[in-house]
């Protein structure tokens, strides 16, 4: 009996201080962790609606990169974070949804490990070559992988990011093969684009449309319904002749499983003051990121988001055959 006692008592006092800190919060900065290397898509949105978040919280979000692990290492230092809403993640569907199944035996599972906070943004693909590559038509270049694939490299944010399922999934469609090289990150990937070093990289319109706007690669295609206002001289994938590749990525913001609902809920106020924020809707537009609708946004919306695309991403990579080195 002392013991239950004891036992209650202890849950009550734990219930008791969890709810004072969020009564108080935030009382300090926030730290917002990237999986992914400085200069991807992600890290990139992720500055974007950090700074309007921390102008609403009244405390600075510190963006921080934590790359490797094919995304494990930054989950997993969110999800073992103190549920106190001052460690969050800002994450995409690679590191949200893919990851739990290519790497198993970390055994993350965002449905249980992460409180979802919201949907930022969903952004569409675009398949980009280098100059050095000579290729300047997404049929010109399926031809070439389907004779020279093997020598054919494909740059990509890291093994289980979404460039690299992309990828994945863009040689499954068209039945060809091409040698997949993994980075620390997007940033990295689309400088050796842009060198030359790797052939190609499909990746988010937020890092490929100011790359092309430079003229500093040549995009091939670009996975939306109809080409963009952005970049209206780049076709879609069915227009290039690929109808079966249509992939965007979404991007969204989640806490450690456990986090106080009364904390989870300033930070879905403070996301969804940043995505009324101007500057932020101008910034997304430029880059042909889609903020959420009405119906998209908060933590209820994201969390069944997450649950949909983890099971819809196992079935694909098993039936597509994508392993991880």
């Amino acid at each position: 009996m002392r013991k239950t006692i004891l036992a209650s008592a202890g849950a009550c006092l734990l219930a008791f201080s969890a709810l004072a800190g969020a009564q108080g919060y935030p009382a300090r900065a926030i730290s917002m962790v990237v999986p992914y290397a400085p200069g991807g898509s992600t890290d990139g949105l992720a500055r974007i609606v950090a700074q309007a978040m921390g102008e609403n919280l009244g405390q600075v979000v510190v963006v921080e990169n934590q790359g490797g692990g094919g995304t494990m290492i930054g989950n997993q230092r969110v999800a073992r974070a103190a549920p106190d809403g001052y460690t969050i993640t800002f994450g995409n569907m690679g590191s949200l949804a893919i990851a739990p199944s290519l790497y198993p035996a970390s055994k993350f599972d965002p449905r249980r490990d992460m409180t979802a906070i919201g949907l930022v943004a969903t952004v569409p693909m675009v398949l980009s070559v280098s100059k050095a590559s000579g290729i300047t038509k997404l049929s010109d270049f399926v031809e070439r992988l389907r004779k020279q694939g093997k020598d054919v490299n494909f740059g990509n944010a890291g093994s289980g990011s979404t460039s690299h399922i992309a990828a994945a999934y863009f040689l499954h469609v068209t039945g060809t093969q091409g040698m997949q090289i993994p980075y620390r990150g997007a940033g990295p990937a689309i400088s050796d684009l842009m060198a030359g070093t790797v052939e190609a990289v499909i990746d988010q319109t937020v890092t490929m449309i100011p790359i092309h706007e430079g003229k500093r690669v040549t995009a091939l295609a670009v996975a939306s319904p109809s080409r963009l206002p952005q970049i209206p001289d780049v076709p879609t994938f069915a227009e290039g002749g690929v109808p079966q590749f249509n992939m965007s990525v979404w991007n969204g913001i989640a806490a450690p499983a456990g986090t106080p609902p009364a904390v989870v809920a300033r930070l879905e106020e403070a996301l969804a003051a940043a995505l009324k924020n101007p500057n932020v809707r101008e910034s997304l537009d430029k880059l042909a990121a889609q903020a959420p609708g009405a119906q998209e946004q908060g933590a209820a919306a994201f969390q069944a988001l997450i649950a949909r695309d983890v099971p819809r991403f196992a079935e694909l990579i098993r039936d597509a055959g994508i392993t991880v080195n």
